[in-house]
Order: C-alpha cells, then sequence, then structure tokens
C-alpha cells in the first residue's frame, strides 16, 4: 500500500461526505419523528392504530435494506398511476427514493427501541403526575419523554452506527456518496484495498463523532448518575475551617 496514493485517494472520497452526513442525518431526524408517531399508534390503546403500526414495523424490519431500496426506486416507477401522478418527481429522484426508504427503516427500527424506553418508564410516576393534573400533552412532554429518551438511548447508538453503514447503499441506485466514489475509483485504478480502506476509514471518523454525541446527551439527560464533586469549593473550605476555629465556635455560642 502506497500512503501518497491513499492520501490522493481520500481527498477524492471526501467529496461524497456532505452527501453521506446528509443522508445519514436527514434520515435520523425524519426516522426518530416518525418512530415516535409509530410508538404513540401502538401505545394509542386503539386495536386499528395499533395493528397498523406493527404491520408497517414488522414489514421493514423483516426485508432487507436493499431490497426496500429497489422497491421504491425501481419498483414503483413500473406503476403508471404513479408515474402518471404528482408524486412522479419525487420517485423518479433516487436521492429521494434513497431518504425515504432509509427513513422508513430507521424509524422501524428506531420505534422498537423507544418502545422499549416507554415501557421503562415507571408506572408511579404517570400516576403522580396524573394526580398533579397534568394533561396527557405535558405529562407526555414533561415526564414520560425525558425518561423514555434517557432509557432507549444506549440501544439508539446503535442503530445511528447502523444506519450511517446503510447509506453506503444508496451508491446501488447511482448515488455518489462515499461508497459510491469508491466504487467508480475502484473500477478505474483496480486498487480496491487502498480505496476501500479509506472509504472505511472515513465512516469510522463520523461514526465515532455521532455516537460521542449520543454519549453527551445520555450524560446531560442523566445527573443522577454524574460522580459526585471530589473536593469542596475553596471558600466553603474557608467557612468550614472559620467555623471549626475555637474562637469562632465560642464567639458564635456554639461551645
Amino acid at each position: 500500500m502506497e500512503l501518497s496514493f491513499m492520501a490522493q485517494i481520500m481527498g477524492q472520497l471526501l467529496y461524497g461526505l456532505p452527501l453521506t452526513v446528509q443522508l445519514a442525518l436527514t434520515a435520523l431526524a425524519l426516522g426518530g419523528v416518525l418512530a415516535l408517531v409509530f410508538v404513540l399508534m401502538q401505545l394509542s390503546g386503539s386495536w386499528l392504530l395499533a395493528s397498523t403500526a406493527k404491520l408497517i414495523v414488522f414489514m421493514f424490519r423483516g426485508t432487507p435494506l436493499l431490497i426496500q431500496l429497489f422497491i421504491i426506486y425501481y419498483g414503483l416507477g413500473q406503476i403508471e398511476l404513479i408515474r402518471q401522478s404528482f408524486a412522479w418527481p419525487f420517485f423518479r429522484e433516487p436521492y429521494w427514493c434513497a431518504l425515504l426508504a432509509l427513513t422508513l427503516n430507521s424509524a422501524a427500527y428506531t420505534s422498537e427501541v423507544m418502545r422499549g424506553g416507554f415501557m421503562s418508564v415507571p408506572t408511579g410516576l404517570v400516576e403522580a403526575g396524573k394526580a398533579y393534573g397534568m394533561s396527557p400533552v405535558l405529562l407526555l412532554r414533561r415526564i414520560i419523554l425525558p425518561i423514555a429518551i434517557r432509557q432507549a438511548l444506549p440501544a439508539y447508538s446503535s442503530e445511528v452506527v447502523s444506519l450511517v453503514k446503510a447509506t453506503s447503499l444508496a451508491s446501488i441506485i447511482t448515488l455518489m456518496e462515499v461508497t459510491g466514489i469508491a466504487q467508480k475509483l475502484m473500477s478505474q485504478t483496480y486498487r480496491a484495498t487502498e480505496i476501500f480502506i479509506c472509504a472505511g476509514l472515513i465512516y469510522l471518523v463520523i461514526n465515532f463523532i455521532l455516537t460521542r454525541f449520543v454519549l453527551l446527551l445520555e450524560y446531560w439527560l442523566s445527573p443522577h448518575l454524574r460522580p459526585a464533586p471530589s473536593a469542596l469549593s475553596p471558600r466553603f473550605q474557608d467557612d468550614r475551617a472559620k467555623f471549626q476555629h475555637p474562637s469562632t465556635r465560642e464567639k458564635e455560642g456554639y461551645v
């Protein structure tokens, strides 16, 4: 392996980095909102809403993302009704098809993570909020969501990593993200090892940054798990020293 060649390849692969990051972050954001909708449907108490959400989640969790991508990009374009509808400008663009497939797939997996977080909320806290007179929306915003998100974050970090890696499948439908550019360079140079090592390093750095962000968010939402201060503040130490001095205790009437 030549380091000079790898440095040159790395510079070319970085041209696909904005598209990779954009796909990942947008799919995470939209998928998170859609996952919350699926969870609320399953916990709504309505048999119709819960069954619909469970069916959608089962379909997208039970089939490969690559097949979902092919169906959305290639399959829907063969339906005459879609080609004649207002949605055709959306489905004929590979970027929007890839984003839709990533969003739906992420929403299916994230909804199960969120559902586990919701189920872990202590019943006593919910009953206390109701007894206090909180509305369902206020109860969800002030009690249920903060606890559920904190409980779901460790498992959600795995979904973040999986989604970033899944963006590489967008190259199958001609998107020139990091993997798409890597495949193009490999067909030109036939040096697969150096090229895909560089591509793997880029994904590794992206996932490292995102997982550190999730860990910081988890730390911020868990103040009770933070270590106690190892030392008292200098001002408090001075006050305690003055109080412990015999003359001060006599003056204040403690002895």
